[in-house]
């Protein structure tokens, strides 16, 4: 064979095998693109009233707003710290104040705080957040807690809290909100959840009628917040159920609790409650075959002294719920000596806090609590409750995957 030709029929070879390779780099890109992995998180921070001043009751406002501005705060900053740490893409902060000026508060936080490297830990960046008012420290004209007062707020507020914006939410996230797709549901009313169970004290109802249909179902919020994660939309559904504690025998706030959770597991179920109006007054729940990811500490554990399955199986064994990966930590198996302590999320020993994805568009590639060992770098910034929180940062990666909706 010609030496020419032989050489030309080389480089052509060699060409289409570089070009069949690029195609692969190509289409593995595009793959990696179509289906990204993203960290979710959940992180009850305690960064409400109760945590700075030692006679909280007496606040009429947040004093959080100044805390931001002045920047030297030592527990938020470790807060910093262990979401620098682990560092999700979507985090929903439960016990974080609402104001009316709340974007300003969020800016200080990334500002003053998140913005600044702690050790190893570097900055980072969360170009999107959004916050909504919280039941929370609302003043009633009803005695929500019976003790035959009206004060106005704490128990008799329309969610517990002794002023407005106290205990309430707000999600940080490195993609795009949809804000105008927004549902919040602060003003549904607890009896029309179908099936309500009103409190009762001695086989008579514990509210009379005018307090019962006062009472909001809702003890902060529950938020749908969609978030564009390039062509997807994945369904942020955050919210932070009432203490099953803190009441009588009539259990109004376990009660609430599992009314709190079952609005989250009615708003996913398909052909859902018509009660499911939103304050908008839109009616129904999320889209069927919607990607969606449930987050918020709960106040509700499967197991253990504290557990209410009653109220947290609603969502566990929801079928379109994945509560196959529990997240895991080794400071949580070190604090007790129980098989399940592993999922702990909180120091008082229970497993409150949750990521909870769907089965449609979503697998879990890993899951965690950040509870470091006693013997692990971290543990000094959750060794005492004044340095962080009670609350253990809860986190999963979740790789995005093609199904029948958007």
């Amino acid at each position: 064979m010609n030496s020419k030709l032989s050489c030309a029929l080389l480089l052509g070879l060699l060409l289409l095998t570089s070009c069949a390779a690029d195609d692969v780099h190509i289409e593995q890109a595009e793959t990696q693109i179509a289906t990204p992995t993203v960290r979710v998180a959940t992180f009850n921070v305690s960064m409400d009233g109760s945590n700075y001043v030692k006679d909280f009751t007496k606040l009429s406002e947040s004093p959080l707003p100044e805390l931001l501005a002045e920047g030297t705060n030592e527990q938020i900053h470790n807060i910093a710290q262990i979401i620098q740490t682990v560092r999700p893409d979507i985090i929903l902060l439960n016990e974080f104040d609402y104001t009316q000026d709340w974007q300003r508060n969020v800016e200080l936080f990334k500002a003053n705080f998140l913005s600044k490297a702690h050790g190893s830990a570097k900055a980072i960046d969360y170009p999107y957040a959004y916050s909504a008012p919280s039941n929370t420290g609302i003043s009633s004209k009803f005695d929500f807690d019976g003790n035959g007062k009206k004060t106005g707020n704490a128990g008799d507020a329309y969610g517990f809290g002794f002023y407005p914006g106290q205990y309430a939410m707000v999600l940080l996230s490195r993609y795009p909100i949809d804000a105008d797709s927004v549902r919040t549901f602060q003003h549904l009313k607890w009896h029309t959840q179908e099936n309500a169970v009103m409190p009762m004290l001695e086989g008579q109802p514990f509210y009379d009628q005018q307090t019962w249909h006062a009472a909001k179902l809702s003890s902060k919020s529950f938020w749908d917040i969609p978030v564009r994660i390039g062509e997807h939309t994945l369904h942020v559904l955050a919210s932070h159920p009432t203490p099953p504690v803190f009441d009588g025998p009539e259990d109004r706030n376990g009660l609430r609790n599992i009314a709190e959770i079952k609005l989250v597991a009615d708003y996913i179920t398909e052909n859902s409650p018509s009660y499911l109006i939103d304050d908008k007054g839109v009616q129904g729940g999320l889209a069927p075959q919607s990607r969606f990811v449930v987050v918020g500490d709960l106040n509700a554990a499967p197991e253990g002294e504290k557990a209410r399955p009653e109220a947290i199986n609603h969502l566990l064994e929801h079928p379109l719920v994945n509560a196959t990966v529990p997240p895991a930590s080794a400071g949580g198996a070190a604090s007790e000596d129980a098989q399940y302590a592993k999922y702990y999320t909180a120091s008082w020993r229970a497993r409150a806090d949750y990521v909870l994805p769907s089965k449609a568009g979503l697998e879990i590639v890993d899951a965690g609590v950040f509870w470091p060992h006693i013997q692990d770098e971290g543990y000094e910034l959750v060794k005492d409750r004044t340095l962080s929180s009670d609350h253990r940062l809860v986190w999963m990666d979740l790789k995005l995957i093609a199904h029948g909706g958007n």
